[in-house]
């Protein structure tokens, strides 16, 4: 078995963090690897709309990142890389929590996939 999770802790001055966790089976054992990557804010103004949009690009390349070789040579890629990357995108605006974030998320993802990965989708934002 293969998973990776990722989420994000936003501080708008300090940067943010992109972790992995993955979990695969050997014959014998689980190896439990973590996976982590540092998505910074610097220079980003996270309460415009090209802030977020900054941020979520910097997010998706994180996650594209974490999904395949995690910056290492002997990280086994996910069997599921875009199931790993939705997954790790969708934690990671999950833990931003922030509503401009969730916007641009949405512009591409719907509200159920939104759900799934249990984002706060604002009121005003779900209604348009």
């Amino acid at each position: 078995m293969y998973t990776k999770i990722a989420f994000i802790s936003a501080w708008p001055v300090l940067g943010a963090a992109i972790v992995a966790c993955t979990l695969f089976a050997g014959n014998v054992a689980a190896n439990e690897v973590t996976v982590a990557i540092q998505v910074s804010t610097q220079g980003l103004d996270v309460s415009q709309p090209s802030g977020a949009q900054k941020l979520y690009w910097r997010l998706q390349h994180a996650a594209k990142v974490v999904c395949t070789h995690g910056m290492r040579v002997d990280l086994a890629p996910s069997p599921d890389p875009q199931g790993c990357y939705e997954k790790a995108l969708g934690n990671a605006i999950r833990a931003a929590n922030l509503k401009l974030l969730t916007q641009v998320y949405l512009e591409t993802h719907t509200l159920r996939q939104a759900a799934a990965h249990r984002i706060d989708v604002p009121v005003q934002v779900a209604a348009k």
